[in-house]
């Protein structure tokens, strides 16, 4: 492992120009307190991190993953102010440009790590975008930044393999839907389920070619640190191996956060500092290191700052505790035995490292 891996860090007082309508949890608030999570790491870490100023994603990039009208239906709503695309999903003046920059932003990060300027990086951008579907905005999320940089990684970089691995609280729909087809992406998921928006249940497993390359691992409210690292050391850790990518996008929601006020899950800093130990262990193994993590939910102020510096303090370890050599035991009749055993049914027949036992 190096002994001090390149951290770039992506923020921009420009996502706050999104603006919220009264009372919505996904408001410019989120993005300081993680602001002042990178700030007190900074005085305890100078020249830890590496700031980068983003740019707009070109209509190239984001038509890899959204329709033409798309593009036109959001920058239009935007264009008539303040309002509404869906119960959820609310748009102000600057949201079509700020969403444009969440796009880029994750593809400036994802293309500096794949051409080697930087090891690794976290992108702390609003709004979310594992939601939106190829033809709608939901949940908050007007484009997918995420499968987009991915898409820019295979068409730009010339990256072949890609793993999407999305710890949200909640299921990213969109994501599943825009490579569920493709086996040359891995979309995994934990999420609370049954929850917003429905989909995400342990059988979407793929379509045609894709079959296994859409891999959910839904889990029970009140799952907590225990619960989560046992996924990650059975089910997500071996099947991302096995997959083998040349790089990883990290999905990182902090709504599974104990403090959260949508989510009814427990992870507390430890276990977020766990999982993140995990998927550097698994990028190290697999694709030289090359991982991204890109904001998507997280609603408490306590749950994003505790989220950040967790994930932070996990990049900046020269030598990572590894969790992989000792899984949890999966004691019979146990949240996480039934979790596992669901994922296991399955795919036991598409990954032969998860095959029941």
């Amino acid at each position: 492992m190096d002994v001090t891996r390149r951290i770039g860090v992506i923020e921009d007082p420009r996502f706050q120009d999104h603006i919220e309508p009264t009372h919505h949890p996904e408001a410019a608030a989120r993005l300081v307190a993680v602001g002042k999570a990178l700030e007190a790491w900074r005085q305890d870490h100078p020249g830890s991190l590496t700031s980068l100023t983003p740019s707009e994603a070109s209509d190239d990039d984001i038509l890899l993953i959204h329709t033409e009208d798309h593009l036109r239906t959001v920058k239009a709503a935007a264009a008539r102010g303040h309002g509404h695309l869906d119960a959820d999903t609310f748009i102000s003046p600057a949201s079509y440009d700020v969403a444009r920059l969440a796009a880029g932003s994750c593809v400036d990060l994802a293309m500096r790590i794949a051409s080697g300027e930087l090891d690794t990086g976290f992108a702390a951008l609003r709004p979310p975008g594992h939601h939106a579907e190829s033809r709608a905005a939901m949940g908050f999320c007007l484009f997918n930044s995420v499968a987009v940089a991915a898409r820019a990684l295979q068409q730009h970089a010339g990256i072949e393999k890609i793993l999407i691995f999305d710890w949200d609280v909640h299921h990213g729909n969109g994501s599943q839907h825009s490579f569920e087809s493709d086996p040359s992406i891995l979309y995994m998921s934990t999420h609370q389920f049954p929850f917003y928006p429905g989909t995400g249940a342990a059988g979407e497993s793929g379509l045609g070619m894709g079959l296994g390359s859409t891999f959910n691992v839904p889990m029970p409210q009140g799952c907590g640190d225990f619960e989560y690292l046992g996924v990650m050391q059975h089910l997500i850790a071996p099947v991302a191996l096995e997959f083998d990518p040349d790089f990883i996008l990290v999905s990182c929601g902090f709504d599974a956060h104990e403090a959260d006020p949508l989510g009814s899950m427990n992870i507390t800093a430890n276990g977020f500092h766990a999982m993140t130990q995990i998927m550097q262990e698994v990028a190290e193994s697999a694709c030289g290191g090359r991982i991204a993590y890109v904001l998507e939910g997280g609603y408490s102020a306590q749950g994003l700052i505790e989220g950040t510096t967790s994930v932070l303090a996990a990049l900046s370890e020269p030598q990572p505790e590894s969790r992989l050599g000792s899984p949890l035991a999966i004691d019979a009749g146990s949240n996480l035995a039934a979790v596992v055993d669901a994922v296991r049914a399955v795919h036991s027949q598409n990954y032969t490292c998860i095959k029941s036992r």
